[in-house]
């Protein structure tokens, strides 16, 4: 069999959806069970004799991975070779911050660009808000005001995805379908309304995609979640918040790890406004979380 170099674009378990060099797009099974390729995996493919399938045997060096530990506090890959993350939130589902961090502390740690978007914005939302997206603008991260019900922004979001590969991450129920299918000018991607019982939002998105956008660009539209966090170390995440990082330059001690340290200029940063105490509060927390998941104690 010929092996060819192949592109995954979509994910079903244990089967994908390769795209081919000469543009085809072909299903394909996965060769025993240790190979585990997720969408925007290079791998080597070839034709299985008789059948329409092919089957994936190698998958190859990855430049990057957005990863999670999954409740055997196993390191699970949710897509590879990606090159920046857009982290949505809404006024419905009530905006939980700290995933948005959590993603962006992720990417800051692939090394990928980050945006945060900001949907439904035809909807009512405080002040408190336009605070969160101000600190997140302050400290570099490109941020939208968008509405895929009223188009508003949506080529802004356009051009921010226009090169490269781009995965769609946040809480289920922000619109992520919902702003695919405005950006690619079609409905074919899934959306459902926010369930009323429990104003959370419900999975609509099954299988993780790759999709193409017309003006330049791919998008990975992922699973919607209610909480994630990276799979990391401790002493990884102050970098991930990169205010806190460049403050941590300045601490007393190299070791420190900005908790209750005496001459830690991070806390002396938050004392006098210059990093946000949300964000300082959000590092504390997800860095006593990593500390149970990697002593075993969660």
């Amino acid at each position: 069999m010929i092996q060819q170099d192949a592109l995954v674009v979509a994910t079903y378990s244990r089967r994908m959806q390769l795209l081919l060099p000469d543009g085809r797009r072909v299903e394909a099974r996965i060769k025993g069970k240790r190979l585990k390729p997720v969408c925007g995996d290079r791998v080597e493919a070839e034709p299985i004799a008789d059948e329409p399938d092919w089957l994936i045997t190698t998958i190859g060096e990855r430049r990057n991975q957005l990863t999670r530990p999954n409740l055997r506090g196993k390191v699970e890959v949710l897509a590879a070779n990606i090159d920046r993350l857009l982290v949505m939130a809404a006024p419905t589902p009530e905006p939980d911050w700290s995933i948005v961090d959590r993603y962006l502390c992720a990417a800051e740690l692939i090394g990928t660009g980050a945006v945060v978007v900001f949907n439904k914005s035809d909807l009512t939302a405080g002040g408190a808000v336009d605070e969160v997206l101000d600190d997140y603008a302050r400290i570099g991260y490109p941020t939208v005001r968008c509405s895929a019900r009223t188009n508003r922004n949506i080529d802004a979001v356009a051009g921010l995805l226009r090169d490269g590969v781009s995965i769609i991450v946040g809480q289920s129920g922000v619109g992520k379908s919902s702003l695919i299918n405005r950006l690619r000018e079609d409905d074919r991607q899934r959306v459902a309304a926010v369930s009323d019982k429990s104003g959370e939002g419900r999975h609509t998105t099954v299988n993780s995609a790759m999709l193409q956008l017309p003006g330049g660009g791919a998008v990975i539209d992922s699973p919607g979640v209610r909480d994630y966090a990276p799979a990391l170390q401790a002493d990884e995440v102050v970098l991930g918040y990169r205010e806190i990082a460049a403050s941590a330059q300045d601490c007393r001690f190299a070791n420190c790890r900005h908790l209750r340290e005496p001459g830690c200029a991070v806390k002396a940063a938050v004392d006098n406004g210059t990093i946000s105490k949300r964000r300082y509060d959000s590092y504390r927390h997800l860095l006593a979380l990593t500390t149970k998941l990697t002593s075993g104690q969660y």
